[in-house]
């Protein structure tokens, strides 16, 4: 996953340096200084035993909603300061001080993130040092590097890009994320960090961006672990030479949407290419369901079941670890007989067994693929839900053995 082109968006500068939080000793300490007008949203981890930056930076967003806007966001990767207590606490609180005394802000007009280890205290002489490093490192060119700073067990950085027209206006989209393992939705397990120049109220940014992730990283699953951790931020800096978007209902709005969800959509996919071990890219399509609900409980039961995942692994065409995820996802008076179930193109399950048609020949050529398509069409409505998976390889489980050797 190479980088690809980065267009700095007005109003937004990233700084990062070597906090050696990382035994690696790269880049582990982002900062991202956004101008005045500046309005920011988020979205975090409902896990209960969300981390002390997370706890924080809801605080933050929701004092400074109806008085002054968010300055500035602060990341370290390599400690997730999360089961740390008080003194967790303590330490966010001092992070988000010592960068708005730098930056001539209020502390709580600083949202920090954590990613790493749990359970580990926040190594505060390091953060103090590397602070005015990150803060002199600041240039709107630097997005290659934040996204690189912020990386745990992630083998690539994940960014996206574009310029787009709305309504004969130029708006610049820029983002990265990052999360490989502890991947499940429910708005947890990653971090992700959107931009855009758009002049656009809070209303309409908080619209969109709820929309934008429960149809994008809300859709993803690893290993079925939500963290402790992660959440996800879009900022628009009013820069742009464009009236402001103020309505859902207009043409503007409609083009911002779909522009945003394209990014959300595009990021939390690289985090599935990225997944710990992971060989495979795995769609789990699940169509004619009667609700949303039952389309995404079908779709994960077979998205996080090992035996799907570990046959995937093997490029084994075993459809009935398949029939049976679908059997036991608790869809309620599911009718087995009349559903089908395509792996690829190829129809293996029809009638409550397997389709006549159906080769193992056939199987395995679409097994043998590193992107696959699980289709399950209930016939029991007109919903449609995808969720994005990977296979569990060896590595998975070598990765997460040895993760804080």
């Amino acid at each position: 996953m190479s980088h690809i082109n980065l267009h700095p968006v007005a109003g937004v500068y990233l700084g990062t340096t070597a906090a050696k939080i990382k035994k690696s000793g790269t880049e582990d300490f982002v900062v991202l200084q956004f101008v005045e007008e500046a309005i920011t949203v988020a979205t975090f981890t409902q896990n209960a035993f969300c981390a002390a930056p997370v706890t924080l930076a809801k605080q933050n967003l929701l004092a400074v909603t109806h008085q002054h806007n968010i300055r500035a966001l602060v990341i370290n990767s390599g400690n997730a300061n999360a089961g740390t207590g008080k003194q967790g606490m303590d330490d966010a609180m001092q992070t988000c001080s010592l960068l708005a005394d730098e930056l001539g802000c209020d502390a709580n007009q600083v949202l920090p993130f954590s990613t790493g280890v749990i359970g580990e205290n926040l190594p505060m002489d390091k953060i103090e040092m590397a602070m005015p490093m990150a803060v002199a490192n600041l240039a709107a060119t630097h997005w290659k590097e934040a996204s690189e700073g912020i990386l745990t067990t992630d083998l690539v950085a994940k960014t996206y890009s574009k310029v787009i027209d709305i309504e004969g206006h130029t708006v610049t989209l820029t983002g990265c994320s990052k999360g490989s393992g502890m991947i499940h939705p429910n708005m947890a397990t990653m971090l992700g960090f959107v931009a855009t120049d758009a002049k656009i109220t809070q209303a309409c940014l908080q619209t969109i961006m709820t929309s934008a992730i429960n149809q994008s990283f809300n859709r993803i699953t690893v290993d079925g672990d939500t963290s402790t951790n992660d959440a996800c931020t879009l900022t628009a800096t009013q820069q742009a030479d464009m009236p402001v978007i103020d309505s859902v209902d207009s043409a503007a709005f409609k083009q911002f949407s779909a522009a945003m969800h394209e990014c959300m959509t595009d990021l939390a996919q690289k985090i599935i290419r990225d997944g710990e071990g992971a060989t495979k890219f795995v769609s789990i399509e699940v169509e004619s369901a009667h609700t949303v609900e039952e389309a995404l409980q079908v779709a994960n039961t077979v998205a996080l079941s090992p035996l799907v995942k570990t046959a995937l692994f093997a490029s084994d065409p075993n459809w009935g670890r398949i029939l049976a995820a679908v059997g036991r996802s608790g869809v309620e008076s599911l009718n087995v007989d009349t559903l089908q179930i395509y792996l690829g193109d190829v129809l293996l399950v029809e009638n409550g067994g397997r389709a006549s048609s159906y080769t193992e020949e056939a199987g395995q050529a679409v097994m043998n693929e590193t992107d696959i398509t699980i289709r399950i069409v209930l016939n029991r409505g007109k919903v449609k839900e995808t969720v994005w998976t990977t296979d569990f390889s060896y590595d998975y489980v070598k990765i997460n053995a040895e993760y804080r050797s």
